[in-house]
């Protein structure tokens, strides 16, 4: 990063701004939890719903309201890790994905469909091997990038790719060998979706959640220093290789734990916290709490579009994502050059 960009990522925005622009995202996400569970191909009310009548009722709380619950809770999450890991790898194109935490989740999740694993704890047999997955995955990657007792951003970047493209090898070998149901149940889930969960699978995801937000949040100030490169933050008392471990177990934690659920949703990662970062600038101050309720209204809304612009049948919710992330994905491509970043 340039003299240019650095001097930008420590400047304090100013409390007037600051305030003004985490209320406007508090209004977005507020906006999306309310609107988006009464759109569907049943019109309901929340007067019915809430004073019990059929089918408003069962429809509000039993289908539509956990869904958008769970969809907001992964949009903010991962948006919230690919602000992480952008600051982690300096990298605008860094996402939660991009450390192999992802693929490790999905391959145990495809082993656990190939190999037809039963309910694990009246667990899911998909949701326990995805998150195994995922945790294996992220030992194995401080493993390979750990030297000593050191970790640099350039080690774990080429650690995460490394195994994220043997996860992918194996996900593949796994598809190939698979027979058709169990090929087409590989797939569907590949794609990601967002799915009617009991309160209390949102209630686990929530305790998993959120205390890493809280922790990401907290450590903003230092997320700014190691931005500007880990000399600058180790110039200025922070142990950038201790904060580098922190910020990678943080971030593959909340990353596993949703692709558990969700499966792997791409680019809310990329779009939101790049799209902010141009908006509001690249104090991570006001990035990491603006990017998760800018994720979570962002999602919600994808996965309305996908339960309804094809009703009855559901497009999964990563398509839609992906059919928004691709051109904008191609356009930051083409400005990166022109970006704060370099």
């Amino acid at each position: 990063m340039g003299v240019r960009g650095s001097s930008m990522v420590i400047s304090a925005a100013p409390k007037r701004r600051f305030w003004s622009a985490l209320a406007l995202a508090l209004l977005i996400a507020l906006a999306a939890g309310l609107l988006m569970p009464l759109i569907g191909s049943s019109k309901i009310s929340y007067a019915r719903a809430f004073a019990g009548l059929s089918p408003d009722h069962e429809i509000l709380f039993y289908a539509r309201l956990p869904r958008v619950l769970l969809a907001m809770l992964a949009g903010g999450a991962l948006a919230c890790a690919g602000v992480l890991f952008q600051a982690l790898l300096r990298d605008a194109l860094a996402t939660p994905y991009t450390l192999g935490v992802s693929s490790g989740a999905s391959l145990g999740a495809v082993a656990a469909i190939c190999f037809s694993w039963q309910p694990i704890l009246h667990l899911p047999a998909v949701w326990v091997a995805a998150f195994a997955g995922a945790g294996v995955t992220l030992f194995l990657v401080m493993g390979v990038a750990t030297e000593g007792k050191r970790m640099s951003s350039f080690t774990l970047l080429l650690a995460g790719v490394t195994i994220n493209s043997i996860c992918l090898a194996l996900i593949l070998f796994l598809h190939y060998m698979a027979n058709v149901g169990q090929s087409f149940a590989i797939a569907r889930w590949m794609m990601g979706g967002i799915d009617a969960v009991e309160y209390s699978t949102l209630g686990w995801v929530t305790l998993a959640v959120v205390p890493m937000v809280l922790l990401i949040f907290f450590k903003s100030r230092e997320w700014n220093l190691l931005a500007v490169g880990e000399d600058w933050a180790a110039a200025r008392g922070v142990s950038a290789s201790r904060l580098i471990l922190v910020g990678y177990l943080a971030g593959s934690f909340i990353t596993g734990t949703v692709t558990a659920l969700t499966g792997p949703i791409a680019f809310v990662g990329l779009i939101v916290p790049h799209a902010l970062r141009l908006r509001f600038g690249a104090d991570h101050r006001l990035l990491v709490p603006c990017s998760f309720l800018v994720g979570a209204a962002f999602l919600a809304i994808c996965d309305t579009l996908a339960r309804t612009v094809l009703a009855p049948t559901e497009v999964p919710v990563g398509v839609i994502t992906a059919l928004a992330g691709g051109p904008f994905f191609i356009w930051l491509l083409r400005s990166r050059r022109r970006s704060l970043w370099l």
